[in-house]
Parts: structure tokens; sequence; C-alpha cells
């Protein structure tokens, strides 16, 4: 490494992608990917990207919020040295305003490391940890009526895709849900169902929603983030009271909520998203799971292939991922870029990329 290499350019620019239907959520819904590019280049001229994408209806991050912590952090991010020491730089990020907006810090952070591993001549799969380069993920059924749900079950296993992710505790209620749930077992009753409820769904409407899907002889493979984020007591009874998977995704932004999360016995899987706090937060956060014997999930926010991607080998370049929800460039009606993962059915590979996460604008 020359000591000498650090950061000569540092660019920023809202990237707005539309969806081809609104993705709904708990909290709402979105009908476009109001998210951020950024393009770093170190001054042997090795160039990297990341993206941000924030999302209102998930933790209140918009694009104003991703610009304006990126674009103030140019000044003093032009000249650093950049090396092996990646982390520590991240750490000055988070310390100058990263703290306030994950997603822009996901975004440097992954910039930065495809630049740096661009320069190594390394794919950002095996600079991760080299674990392994597949994983397989599911398809969301986003919010909405019993045979919207139905069809895009049948949709997504026409697709290939096995595992379906289905969004409960929107305005319909647990009834909605239920009548849905059971609309989707009917077209596929073999497949995993993950439900996640984004902290949308009270104590009450989770008794109602186990007691409906028992009845239904419907068992999930995994309950994510039901209840409130800082209603941890409530997610330790819900894995007690249903006897299934339960994971924390709102309810885990850092180590120390992991950590929480772990003493008060509120999950078995923790969901990672890079756009909570970026790649050095997420490392620190697999190292309290897999102290604590907790599984893993890898997830995302309504992200483009170039941060999907990121994720993707992050969590193929750590191993024991047991979840991936790295579906969302399938909602996309357009794709700005070229290169990223491979996706065959619901199977993710990453072993073919040369150097970095392989993902550049189209020209």
């Amino acid at each position: 490494m020359s000591n000498s290499l650090c950061i000569r350019a540092f660019e920023v620019r809202p990237l707005d992608i539309p969806l081809h239907t609104p993705f709904g959520i708990s909290g709402g819904a979105q009908a476009l990917a109001a998210n951020v590019l950024v393009t770093l280049e170190l001054s042997d001229g090795s160039i990297g990207y990341g993206e941000a994408a924030p999302l209102p209806p998930y933790n209140g991050e918009t694009q104003a919020d991703a610009l304006a912590v990126l674009r103030a952090a140019r000044p003093w991010l032009l000249g650093q040295p950049v090396g092996a020491s990646w982390q520590a730089l991240a750490a000055t990020f988070r310390a100058r305003g990263g703290a306030s907006c994950g997603s822009a810090q996901c975004a440097f952070e992954s910039a930065l490391l495809d630049a740096w591993t661009r320069h190594l001549g390394t794919p950002l799969w095996k600079f991760l940890g080299g674990a392994g380069t597949d994983l397989e993920t599911d398809m969301t059924v986003t919010t909405g009526s019993s045979d919207e749900a139905a069809s895009a079950a049948r949709d997504i296993l026409a697709r290939g895709i096995r595992m379906i992710k289905v969004k409960v505790g929107g305005k319909g209620g647990p009834q909605l849900d239920l009548a849905r749930l059971a609309a989707i077992h009917e077209v596929a009753p073999s497949s995993p169902l993950i439900l996640d409820g984004n902290a949308g769904v009270s104590r009450a409407d989770a008794r109602v929603l186990v007691q409906g899907l028992k009845a239904r002889g419907i068992t999930p493979a995994l309950l994510e983030q039901w209840l409130p984020k800082a209603d941890l007591d409530g997610a330790a009874a819900l894995r007690r009271e249903s006897g299934w998977l339960v994971a924390a995704d709102e309810s885990v932004t850092s180590a120390a909520d992991a950590r929480s999360v772990v003493a008060a016995g509120a999950a078995d899987v923790i969901n990672i998203k890079l756009m909570k706090a970026g790649l050095a937060e997420a490392l620190d956060i697999v190292a309290v799971a897999h102290q604590s014997n907790l599984a893993l999930m890898i997830g995302g926010n309504v992200e483009s292939i170039l941060a999907m991607t990121v994720s993707a080998c992050f969590a193929a370049g750590q191993g024991g991922f047991r979840f991936a929800d790295l579906d969302t460039p399938l909602f996309l009606a357009e794709n700005p870029f070229q290169g990223g993962f491979t996706l065959t059915g619901g199977a993710i590979s990453v072993a073919h990329l040369a150097a970095g996460h392989g993902v550049t604008p189209k020209p």
C-alpha cells in the first residue's frame, strides 16, 4: 500500500428510480426509490460507488437527509488517507454526522470499500471474510388485498423463488393479514413464510395473528420485528408464546442494541441491514450475534442492484446467514447500473466478481 493513497474526489447526486408498483410496509408505501449515489475516487484513479437508500416509512430517513450528510462530509474527506484502517475513517465519518443518517453512512463506506478493493484487485466478498459466494433470497409480498397477495405469490413461484416474505401490520389489521396469509398459503403451501411487521403490530394484534395462524395450520419460518422496536419484553413473550423464531430488525441498529436484545431474550435472529449504520457497525453486530449464538439475516430497504450487491458480498463473505431478503432490484422499473450479483430463481451468486462489488453506472 502506498502511504500517499488518499481520497481525490467525492461526488454525491440524487438517484431516483421508479418502481413497478408502490412498496408497502406497515408504516406506509413508497412509490419511488428516492436514493443517493456516491462516487469516490482515490489518488491512484480507483473509483468506488455507494448507494444510500433511505426509507421514510421504515425509520424516517429521507433522500434530503442523506444528501445533506454526504455533501457536508465532502470538504473534510478530500485528501484523507485511505488504507487497511478503513474502519477508523468510517468512525470519523460517523462522528462527524453519519450517525444521524445510517443510509448516508452506508453509502460512504460502500464507496470507500469499493474503491479500496478495486485498488487491491480483490472482490468485496473476499475482503469481507471470504467465507462463501452464495445466498438464497426470498421475495416480498407487500401490503395490499388478499387477491393481490395471492397474485404476488404466484408471480414469486413463477420466478423460481422458494421463500416468501409477507408484510403484515398494515391498515386492515390482523384479520386482513390472516386472509392474505391464507391466500398465500393456498397458492404456495410448501413455501417458507417470513412475516415482517416492521414494528407496526401491537401485542394484542400479535396474539390474534398467532392464534389465527395456528388455527389455519400455517407455521411461519420467521416472525420479523412485529412489535415496536423498544418492546423487547413483548418480543421475548412472543418467542415463548408462539414457539416460532423471532427476528429483531428495527430493534437493532448498533452492536449496543444487539446486546440489549440478547440480554432481554428478545430474538432468535438479528436482521442486519447495512443501511441502518454502515458496514463497520454491521461487523460488530455480527460479532455479538456469534457470541450469543443468534442466527443472522441480511436485508435492506428499497435498493438497487448496487446496494443489494454490497449486502450480498457482506453476508456471503461473512458466512452463516440463515435468511436473506435481497429482492428489491426486482421491484424497480429501471436499472441504472451494470454488473452486480447474479440471480437464478432465488439463488444469488457473487462468485464472478473480480474486484470491488462490480457495479458501475451505465454509460
